[in-house]
């Protein structure tokens, strides 16, 4: 869809998606060329047949996108260019004096729809379980590629030039002192922020560190053994996905840009593959709210802009699964199906200013999509030291 332009001004916006784009959507759902379904019936393939019709019935027949529109704009936006690129933001002010400005930045396949069940209770904790001081002013910008932010046309939008657009982004809002939080790419982008360290930045959080040993330990712990096991696990069986982003976005962008079907199976896996769940996504998030992110990224047709995101922060040589050292205070919460979960003596070694560590017993990779109330306490333990103390 074709978005406004932006400027350096703070240009309020709101969803709004043409009939057309929704009355397109729907013709396609109704004309759905299906593969045969192979040998297996359980997940080791991808998204078993049946489980996929049964998807894309709901998504023609009861999905409700202007539901989920009011549900959206009920929450201040705006529009706004930094480093030549317009970028789509939540910005919800809090009502209690001294709250804490915090900004959220998702992953893929996330979105800002991971966030929207968190904003109230950060913004007025008093009427969730919480105190006047535990308060946030919460900003929620898109990424590069992502949702209503523009697409780069240029090569270097990288997790490191975009946590120096959000640094740019909280002093254009006001902010003189605020706190970072992020999970997935978001994570790389904390992780960036924290090294940088712009002023006004105090503090960050993560539910996903990217802290791991330059070398395996001799006689690693219990932990420690997971830990890899975990990766290797992942490695193995689950990056498929990312070599073709990393690598082929374009030419995925083709499959995906021209077959919603495509596109919410690419998603929809991966709500399998990293949530807290039995044997179905259905049992971590609703169908609906998997929708809401799937129908976003279909409408915006970001299949392939977001996928240039893994090609922007591959850099040459060996992966690295640690990003350095980091003086600033950070805090992390660990989620029990994260995707791997490093332990906590990883964290001490690169980070000497760790004023939060917390191992939850539920939740996955969408921390707050799939544990909106767990992620908010989080938040609230994690900067409750930094508050009130000097910049």
């Amino acid at each position: 869809m074709i978005l406004p332009p932006a400027t350096d001004a703070l240009t309020p916006f709101r969803i709004a998606v043409p009939q057309a784009r929704l009355d397109d959507l729907n013709r396609r759902l109704a004309d759905v060329r299906w593969p045969d379904a192979g040998p297996a019936e359980d997940w080791s393939q991808g998204v078993p047949l049946a489980v996929a019709r049964a998807l894309i019935a709901h998504w023609r027949d009861h999905y409700d996108w202007r539901r989920f529109e009011a549900q959206a704009n009920v929450y201040p936006q705006v529009r706004t260019r930094i480093d030549g690129l317009g970028f789509h933001l939540f910005h919800v002010r809090s009502p209690h004096v001294g709250a804490l400005p915090i900004v959220l930045t998702h992953g893929w396949p996330g979105s800002f729809v991971e966030f929207l069940a968190v904003i109230d209770p950060l913004v007025d904790p008093t009427r969730h379980g919480g105190r006047a001081q535990d308060a946030f002013h919460v900003v929620i910008p898109s990424l590069p590629g992502f949702g209503f932010s523009d697409k780069p046309s240029e090569r270097g939008w990288d997790a490191g030039r975009t946590a120096r657009a959000w640094a740019v982004l909280m002093q254009r809002l006001g902010y003189d002192r605020w706190v970072a939080q992020g999970g997935d790419w978001g994570s790389r982008v904390v992780h960036a922020l924290a090294q940088m360290r712009p002023p006004g930045l105090v503090a960050a959080h993560t539910n996903w560190p990217y802290v791991f040993p330059a070398e395996k330990p001799a006689h690693p712990a219990p932990a420690e053994i997971a830990a890899y096991a975990d990766l290797q696990r992942f490695l193995d069986y689950g990056t498929g996905y990312a070599k073709a982003q990393q690598t082929r976005p374009q030419t995925l962008g083709y499959a995906l840009a021209d077959s919603p079907v495509g596109q919410a199976m690419w998603i929809y896996e991966k709500f399998h593959a990293w949530t807290d769940n039995h044997g179905r996504p259905e049992d971590a998030l609703s169908t609906d709210a998997m929708l809401d992110d799937i129908t976003l990224y279909w409408l915006t047709d970001s299949a392939a802009s977001s996928a240039r995101f893994y090609l922007e922060n591959t850099k040459p040589g060996p992966p690295s699964y640690s990003a350095g050292r980091i003086d600033l205070p950070i805090a992390a919460s660990i989620f029990p199906k994260e995707i791997y979960r490093p332990p906590r003596a990883w964290a001490e070694a690169l980070w000497p200013n760790l004023i939060h560590w917390n191992e939850l017993d539920r939740g996955g990779h969408f921390a707050a999509f799939e544990q909106p109330e767990i992620f908010v306490d989080e938040l609230r333990r994690a900067f409750h030291t930094v508050r009130n103390s000097a910049p």
